[in-house]
């Protein structure tokens, strides 16, 4: 197992692992090295995709990587992984995704059985999501140089509503949803990795959201923002949006669900489910009134199933997530310094 510390004891002066994490030295790296050169209003929208005012339609672009460890893993490999993610971020602004791109980095030596393997899994990803490939790009990097496979997707979807989804939307008296329990992906891809065995079989949650989300807009659903639980997990991406929107956050630890294979792995291994990645959860604020309707919605469809009501929102002096327990008890959730799990993504 990896024992190497993410974190650096110095300066920022080099990358480290930590800097891909999610957590803190992550949002230094784009707070102190990356948006100082950027300065517009699509990035300043500080969502997983940007909303581009082009022509008649609002077209929703984004772009993510994938180096996940080991290229196949329980629930998924990374071909799938890089459709999913990727159509997840743009259901994330409430866009129907339409067209992805994509590029890959091959490393010397990679049996064109992988390669295949996972062409044909992205492949059946993309029609299971609607989308089409419709570009891309390869290029090879010398033997041990490129960790076998690495790929780069860019997506784009159209809005096809009047909402404004995004941080900027959250409101005070919002409820949070939740849909599904968290940190299968994390923890399938660390036991696969290491060659751990459990007694219960841990399965990735990769799957794509775009449906669900389209649910929740078809009826009616006021929904004011949502986010996909990625690298970071639950808590990190409470935190960043309470930031970003400016709100106190209060969630309820008996309502987050975590199935037992992962809860054990997560004791066993000392790691914070609640930081674990995912990548087939997300959040919706949506507002009170409105949120029972939502869950019903929700349970529907088979990726939301098991959604719940897992906390509240309020006005605030200073942006904060309050995580309660079941005797009452608060503590003040974070960001982590580095990362408890590297190249889960």
């Amino acid at each position: 197992m990896n024992t190497e510390c993410p974190l650096t004891s110095t300066a920022d002066d080099s990358v480290r692992l930590g800097h891909g994490s999610g957590g803190e030295l992550s949002q230094r790296l784009l707070r102190d090295f990356i948006y100082p050169h950027f300065d517009n209003p699509w990035i300043a929208q500080a969502h997983d995709s940007a909303t581009l005012p082009l022509n008649s339609e609002h077209v929703v672009f984004t772009t993510d990587s994938f180096v996940v460890t080991p290229l196949f893993f329980p629930g998924g490999d990374i071909g799938r992984l890089a459709v999913c993610g990727t159509v997840n971020d743009l259901a994330m602004s409430g866009a129907r995704p339409r067209y992805l791109s994509c590029s890959l980095i091959l490393e010397e030596g990679l049996p064109m059985a992988t390669l295949s393997r996972v062409m044909a899994s992205m492949g059946r990803a993309a029609a299971e999501c609607g989308v089409h490939l419709v570009t891309g790009d390869t290029k090879v990097v010398e033997r041990g140089k490129g960790d076998g496979l690495y790929i780069n997707t860019a997506g784009i979807g159209i809005l096809e509503h009047g909402l404004a989804i995004g941080p900027q939307s959250i409101r005070a008296g919002d409820l949070i949803l939740l849909s599904g329990d968290i940190g299968r992906h994390g923890m399938a891809v660390m036991a696969k990795r290491e060659g751990l065995d459990f007694d219960s079989p841990l399965q990735s949650d990769c799957a794509p959201l775009h449906s669900p989300v389209q649910d929740l807009l078809n009826a009616g659903i006021a929904v004011h923002c949502l986010r996909d639980l990625t690298r970071g997990g639950l808590a990190t991406a409470l935190v960043e949006l309470a930031e970003s929107a400016g709100r106190k956050m209060t969630v309820r630890e008996t309502e987050i669900p975590i199935c037992d294979p992962v809860q054990g792995a997560c004791e066993v291994l000392g790691m914070d489910p609640f930081y674990v990645a995912n990548e087939g959860r997300f959040v919706a604020f949506v507002p009170s009134q409105q949120a029972e309707l939502a869950l019903a919605v929700l349970a529907r469809n088979p990726v939301s199933a098991d959604s719940r009501i897992i906390g509240t929102v309020a006005s605030c002096s200073s942006p904060q997530v309050i995580l309660q327990n079941a005797l009452g008890c608060e503590r003040l959730l974070d960001r982590l310094p580095g990362e408890q799990l590297p190249r889960i993504c």
